[in-house]
């Protein structure tokens, strides 16, 4: 209660919202880089057929599992590091 003792501080309502935007940004970053990429790799410029074809749907399939598998391997990478010390400059 009034902050005092061993309890931990609540998190404000504004708080949690500016969070939430933080990683609603963060997510659509993501997301927009990923459709950017996955675009440039797979599909032709010049859009010869109206339809995606197997073939930029295969590409498109595995270039979102490389992306999101190395985002994965960057987080766990990053979270290591971070556990280490090593990104706060102490080891």
């Amino acid at each position: 209660m009034f902050g005092l003792g061993g309890s931990t501080p609540q998190v404000s309502s504004q708080q949690k919202l500016q969070a939430a935007e933080a990683e609603l940004d963060m997510v659509t970053g993501m997301f927009n880089q990923l459709v950017n990429q996955c675009h440039k790799k797979c599909i032709n410029a010049s859009y010869y057929e109206s339809d995606i074809t197997k073939q930029e749907a295969l590409c498109l399939d595995r270039c979102v599992a490389k992306y999101f598998e190395t985002n994965v391997q960057v987080g766990d990478n990053m979270q290591k590091l971070g556990q280490s010390g090593a990104l706060m400059g102490r080891q």
